[in-house]
Formats: structure tokens, sequence, C-alpha cells
């Protein structure tokens, strides 16, 4: 049952069991002066019909993506899942497991999360790949504290092309482990090589670029790699749009060490932001510096020889003694793995590099259509994924109410993200994006008079 409720008579059997009288004494522990005497401000009940009513009523006021047209990316990306995702996913064996504390007896979710290693080696053209972690910020959190080693100390250079969110959650860890970070600008959409090369020194342990950028550009990733490997310093390639990996050449093709990002969108709804499904693949010299766990494949000893599953390498502090934990944040999300596991197993490779082409070929209609317009120009002239930046004639707040009239989802206004971008929008374009959709975005930005 979804809800046990207790009666009086429970309530005051349980309560005597612990020597007290009155819910009351239970509390006395409690300051009087962070209690709330007064009582919570909510409506009368309902009835149950009227209940649901009301809740409906409260449901349909939020915007769906099965009745919206939407042209928001910046890190989330609207998907079409086939249905056999879900169908699996949600299977009882695998929605009631979490993480294998008892691999023995956990077969089934051990080949699920060895599947899902081995597709994510498969796309990232890496060779080892950990168990999934929390999401795409703290994953490259991870991946910076594996390049400064365990004394934690140092300094990264990371492009300020990288998602800006990943750079917030990466300096609130600067500042608690005491690492130091240098941010390299961005010149015609894309890492400024010559500020690269300024930045990077004995002291670098890792240079971060995301490809494609957050402006949606391609960078560099071949002119970028032996400025960052200088010295003993780690290249770490940043994607939060795996779908572009069915056109673009993976991590493992430019010489990356680590590949972080986030997987969310491979067969899971985008729900509001959250939970995503951070990845993780390295070469394979740094193995045993990958946090979490790592499912490897065996045979049996005897009997049969049958295939079998193991956690080879656990680094959690859950598994092993916190002290030689290489990370105690980590965790397996075991239930977005599995979607994305049968999401890539159902399209196939020819599936995966068609999703590319699709998200290609959409977004570059979409950018001629768009900059056709009289007010609308290109903001940068590289070349570019499924997410472009436009400069409007407005300024984006305004672009945001005509977008709101008309029904429809506009792109993501980077004033919120970046200084001096008032009238810039990224616009993003996936392969759910019809050219009926696309031309509907036309018409209304047709509309608008500078």
């Amino acid at each position: 049952m979804s809800y046990v409720p207790n009666t009086q008579e429970e309530q005051q059997a349980m309560l005597e069991s612990l020597g007290f009288s009155s819910l009351e004494d239970l509390l006395t522990p409690v300051p009087a002066e962070v209690r709330l005497n007064d009582t919570l401000d909510l409506p009368p009940a309902l009835p149950e019909p009227d209940l649901k009513r009301l809740m409906s009523r409260m449901a349909a006021r939020n915007k769906s993506l099965d009745t919206t047209i939407s042209f928001l990316g910046a890190g989330t990306y609207d998907r079409a899942i086939p249905s056999v995702v879900p169908h699996l996913q949600t299977r009882s064996e695998f929605v009631t497991s979490y993480t294998p504390y008892q691999p023995e007896v956990s077969q089934g979710m051990l080949q699920a999360i060895y599947e899902f290693q081995t597709m994510v080696c498969q796309i990232t053209g890496l060779d080892i790949a950990n168990a999934s972690l929390y999401d795409g910020s703290t994953a490259l959190v991870e991946a910076v504290l594996m390049a400064l080693g365990p004394g934690g100390r140092g300094e990264v250079v990371i492009s300020a092309g990288v998602d800006p969110q990943y750079r917030r959650v990466l300096q609130t860890y600067a500042f608690a482990r005491g690492f130091s970070i240098k941010e390299v600008a961005v010149e015609n959409g894309v890492t400024s090589l010559e500020g690269l090369r300024a930045a990077v020194d004995k002291n670098t342990a890792a240079v971060i670029v995301q490809q494609p950028n957050f402006f949606g550009c391609v960078e560099d990733v071949r002119a970028i790699e032996p400025i960052a490997h200088q010295g003993k310093t780690l290249f770490v390639s940043v994607i939060t749009e795996p779908a572009s990996l069915g056109v673009l050449a993976p991590p493992g093709a430019y010489n990356a060490d680590v590949a972080v990002g986030e997987m969310m969108s491979l067969g899971n709804n985008m729900s509001y932001g959250a939970p995503a499904l951070g990845f993780m693949a390295t070469k394979q010299k740094f193995m045993r510096l990958l946090p979490g766990r790592l499912v490897g494949q065996t045979i049996e000893e005897e009997g049969k020889k049958q295939t079998g599953y193991v956690l080879t390498l656990q680094t959690r502090e859950q598994h092993i003694r916190r002290e030689r934990a290489t990370s105690n944040i980590c965790t397996n999300q075991s239930l977005l793995a599995v979607g994305a596991t049968i999401f890539l197993a159902a399209i196939g490779k020819q599936g995966f590099q068609e999703l590319g082409q699709l998200c290609l070929q959409k977004a570059h209609y979409a950018y001629r259509q768009i900059t056709a317009i009289p007010g609308f120009e290109a903001a940068f002239s590289g070349p570019f994924f499924d997410e472009f930046v436009i400069k409007c004639p407005v300024s984006t707040k305004r672009m945001e109410q005509l977008f709101e009239q008309a029904g429809i989802i506009g792109g993501y206004p980077l004033a919120e993200s970046y200084s001096g971008m008032d009238t810039y929008m990224l616009f993003c374009v996936t392969e759910t994006r019809t050219k009926e959709d696309i031309d509907t975005l036309v018409s209304v930005l047709k509309e608008v008079q500078a």
C-alpha cells in the first residue's frame, strides 16, 4: 500500500512502548523556539473526487511536451523514446533495484550495468566506463578530482563554452577542496586557442572543453588536444548532447583522456530536468582511479562454466573503507542507465547515426529559415550540431513573451548565464521537431517588430 494509516489506538500503543503518554512528550527535545505553534496555512479538506478535480486543474496549468512545441535545449533534450524502453525499464526487477550490494544475487542488474558500460565505451571511443554517476555536472567534478589526485590541490583550466551550471558546480567544489580554476574565453562561439595556450602551464592538472559546447558550436578539439596534453595534464571532454556522437568524432578519436557528461536524454523523460544520468569513460590506464564501481564479466569456476557478472572494482565509500574511497558522492543511477541501455540497444548503431543526422539536418534547416528573417542574425559563423545562437532584434525577455502568446516554448535566453547577451537566444532542434514545428517558430519570429 502507498499509504498505511495509524489509528489513534495504534499511535497510543506505540507511544506507551516508548515510555511516553502523548506526542508532545515525544517532542520535548525539540526547542520551543523552533516549533510551529500556529496551524498550517492550508485550505479545508476536500472529498476525494473534488480533490482529484482540483489537482487535475492545477496540473493542466503546466506545459507538456506532448502538446507543446519546444525549441529549448541547453543541456536537457527532448528525444523520441521507443515504446519498448518504458515497457522494459519499468519492470519491477529494475524499478526496485538500486545498487548491487550483494552482487552474487543481482545478476540481472549487474548485466544491465555491464551493457551500459559497454555502450558508453562504444559511443565515446574510450576503453572503460563506470556504472554511471549522479549527473553531468558532478561527473565533471569527479574527473577533476581524479586529475588532481589524492591531495586535491592544483589548478584546472576550463572553457567558458562549458555549460554554465557545470562550471558553477565545479566552482563550489573548488572553494571547498582548495583547487583553483582558470577560465578561458570564447571567440566566435568556440574556445580561444590563444587564450588556452596562455592558461595552460606546469601547474595545470586538467583542461576541460565541451563538445559541442554550450552554444552548440563544434570545437576544434584536434587543435586543442596538443595544448591540453602539455606535461601531465588530463584532457577532459564534456558531452551534454550524446546524440552528437552519432555524427561527430568521439572523444577517443581526438585523444581525450576522460569523457564525462549527461545521458538522461537517451531513453529517459526530461521530467523538469531530473533525475539525471551522469557518465564517465576513460583510457584503460586510469581504471583504478575511477570513482564508483565497475562491473566485469567472468565465467563460473565449476559446473557449466556459465557467464557471470561481478563488481570488479568498488571504490565507493559504502563498499570499502571511507579513507580508501576515490569518491564519497558518486552513486549509480541504475534505473536511468537501464533506460539508456535499452534505448541504445533498440535503435542500434545505424539508428544512433541516423539520430545524429536528423538532429543535424533539422537544426540547419531551422537555422537557414531563421537567419533569412530580417533582424535575426547568426551570432557565430562556425559549424554547429543541433543548437545555435541567434541575435534577435529585441530583448530575449520580449521574445519569451511572444513565445508565451504563441503557445510554444522558445529558446534559452543566454543573458541568464552570459553578461552582455540580452538579445541572444540559444535554439535547439532535435529529431522530435517536424518541418511544421519549425515553420511555426519561423512564422512567430516573422511577427517580431524591432
